[in-house]
């Protein structure tokens, strides 16, 4: 399997910011690590050995990358008004910088030209950033699979709420958006799997929620629900990935 390692300064955050690169070629998959985790989480945690197959056979390119969650999520204690800036500077990052950088790379890779569709992934607060990044914006990103996320800011950031709160909550802005709002038919043309256990440590409440708002809204997700036996963790998410990757990588 090809890995490099790449480090650049980020304008959007004012710091260096480090991300590896798993395969040859292939459809690019951004990576986003569980909370207060880092790029290398995705090889360290042996995800790489769940998503090998499809990796080294030239399917998937993925981006493993870092978050700002030690300064936003996990701040509990912090100005929320900050946070959720500097989360959004976080946001500005990957759609900026980040996916333009990861557009070359595979087009390069494949010879191919134009705006080539990411899929996002992520497991835990992973899945959060990565839904939410997802419904942001439908013109970037065409895939999603989001293992045992939050739908929802509370978490982060308790009963603070402002404009931009408001648009990091899926279940708010979804909740709130038109029958008729073009981002809906952008959504039916993509896929996108919402996963989550009902065992330890799993809050599928928030899944339930956001499944309600999707149904309401027409718009086509695949919303599963594991047993009470699956919990929140790597053991649960790997089978997760080889069941759910066939379907949004149109092998079935």
């Amino acid at each position: 399997m090809e890995m490099n390692d790449y480090k650049s300064y980020s304008p959007a955050l004012g710091c260096d910011m480090e991300c590896k690169v798993y395969g040859h070629k292939g459809r690019p998959v951004l990576f986003i690590p569980c909370q207060d985790g880092r790029f290398y989480d995705f090889e360290n945690f042996h995800m790489t050995d769940t998503w090998a197959p499809w990796i080294e056979s030239g399917k998937v390119m993925v981006f493993a990358i870092d978050t700002v969650d030690q300064e936003t999520w996990s701040d509990t204690k912090g100005d929320p008004y900050w946070r959720i800036r500097r989360y959004e500077q976080w946001l500005d990052y990957i759609t900026d910088e980040l996916v333009p950088f990861m557009r070359n790379m595979v087009n390069d890779r494949n010879g191919w030209s134009g705006y080539p569709g990411i899929m996002v992934f992520g497991c835990s607060l992973g899945a959060t950033h990565g839904a939410n990044l997802y419904f942001r914006r439908p013109d970037l990103f065409d895939r999603l699979l989001a293992l045992s996320g939050l739908y929802s800011t509370e978490y982060g950031f308790g009963s603070y709420m402002d404009e931009v709160v408001y648009r990091n909550s899926p279940i708010r802005y979804l909740g709130d958006m038109p029958e008729d709002h073009p981002f809906i038919q952008l959504y039916n043309l993509k896929k996108a799997v919402i996963c989550v256990g009902q065992g330890p440590w799993e809050l599928p409440e928030s899944t339930r929620q956001l499944d309600r708002i999707l149904k309401a809204k027409k718009i086509d997700v695949w919303v599963d629900y594991w047993g009470y036996d699956c919990s929140h963790d790597w053991y649960w998410w790997y089978k997760q990935v080889e069941y759910f990757l066939p379907y949004l990588l149109d092998e079935v």
